[in-house]
């Protein structure tokens, strides 16, 4: 899922400044889950830029919506009314999510309120961690299901480097070495031999180094 925070509340102030009310569009599906933009969020964060307008002696209001998946066209038509009356749109989406509005309400001012983090899994109760960046090319079938790219520090494709001891990275010791994972991994499946292959250059056009990618599926279209 996408991890993402919620940005801090003086710089989205001061992006709402000069406006006298927003709609705030929670995102129902990966920022919920994070606990960062779903309709919980939204609400106390609505809350928040109320009374903080008060005490300053501002006018502003702000209302609450729940956009079931702000990256998706159907759910954005579902809430197409109240968006386009808003004075500007406060998205707690993704940076997806921000786009996607700001592309389909090009009337309409679309305010970040969150900082997009990376594509990781829920290891428990408020902690997340980075799984994948999106590479375009998968190699986990290489590396046991232990992804070098984005869990290596320096993304080494052909073994650890010189620096990683006991099992930790030299970058921040509380950090896994990813190839050590890597080897643990490869040797308990009795696959060690297939670490032997040099894996060649990378061809980082199929990331995002090439611009903006896109996935299309002709047999759904």
């Amino acid at each position: 899922m996408i991890v993402a925070e919620q940005k801090n509340i003086d710089e989205i102030r001061d992006s709402l400044e000069g406006f006298k009310s927003a709609v705030v569009a929670a995102c129902g599906t990966c920022v919920t889950v994070c606990m960062a933009g779903g309709e919980k969020e939204a609400l106390r964060l609505a809350a928040v830029l109320e009374i903080g307008a008060r005490e300053r002696g501002v006018q502003f209001s702000a209302d609450v919506i729940c956009i079931t998946r702000q990256c998706d066209m159907e759910f954005l038509a579902e809430a197409e009314d109240k968006l386009l009356a808003a004075e500007c749109i406060l998205s707690l989406g993704c940076g997806a999510g921000v786009q996607f509005l700001a592309e389909k309400f090009p009337s309409k001012v679309v305010i970040p309120g969150l900082n997009t983090e990376f594509i990781g899994v829920n290891r428990g109760l408020g902690y997340w961690t980075e799984m994948c960046q999106g590479c375009g090319d998968c190699l986990l079938a290489k590396t046991g299901g232990v992804c070098p790219v984005a869990r290596c520090s320096k993304s080494n494709f052909n073994g650890p480097c010189g620096g990683s001891a006991l099992g930790k990275c030299e970058i921040n010791e509380d950090t896994d070495c990813a190839w050590q994972l890597i080897y643990d991994r490869m040797k308990r499946l009795d696959r060690l031999e297939e670490l032997l292959e040099i894996e060649g250059a990378r061809d980082w056009r199929t990331s995002r180094d090439g611009g903006p990618r896109a996935a299309c599926r002709e047999d759904v279209r």
